[in-house]
């Protein structure tokens, strides 16, 4: 067995156990800004499957997002009760919105992936693989150049987390309905 299981084994243990190094990294996390780039991955077995290399050009970025509902502010005046609504659940997963807030803020940089670190009451802490679009480093890299080329990865939902609240994790019988490509061949 290879150092990687060995370390997913203790990251899942840890996660399970809300061990005390994890209690104190969430802590100290939450007082640090919502975006933050960061010298390497938290876990660096799960970083390294999902396509992260150690080289110029490839950097990890931890995002918080606040956990919850989305809510709508309180409508002032008479409204029907049936839209007085305020507690909406979001279309897209947490993860998703961040690897939008890290793309939105690091905007030379795509999205390549990104993986769950930690949460607690209140927040949830994702880390985002980002790829430098014009570094000389990833030009010169085949896999990562394809990536740095698809510009918008994760607004437009071409990231894992994105493909998951679109639908498209779902194949075979029963799944036409989720899958826009699907969809359009039965109208032909």
């Amino acid at each position: 067995m290879g150092y990687a299981k060995y370390l997913q084994e203790t990251m899942q243990k840890e996660y399970k156990t809300n061990a005390k190094e994890l209690r104190e990294r969430l802590a100290k996390w939450r007082d640090e800004a919502p975006i933050v780039r960061i010298e390497r991955p938290t876990n660096i077995a799960r970083a390294r499957r999902l396509g992260y290399k150690a080289k110029q050009g490839v950097f990890i970025v931890r995002v918080r997002v606040g956990r919850g509902l989305s809510k709508r502010p309180k409508p002032r005046g008479g409204r029907k009760p049936s839209k007085m609504g305020r507690f909406y659940a979001y279309h897209k997963s947490l993860q998703a919105i961040a690897e939008e807030r890290a793309a939105a803020k690091y905007s030379n940089a795509e999205v390549l992936n990104s993986y769950f670190v930690g949460a607690d009451g209140s927040n949830k802490f994702y880390e985002v693989i980002m790829v430098d679009r014009a570094h000389p480093a990833v030009l010169a890299d085949p896999v990562l150049s394809k990536i740095a080329a698809q510009k918008g990865r994760a607004q437009r939902g071409l990231t894992s987390a994105g493909k998951r609240h679109r639908g498209l994790n779902k194949k075979g019988r029963g799944s036409f309905k989720t899958r826009p490509s699907v969809r359009s061949r039965e109208r032909l």
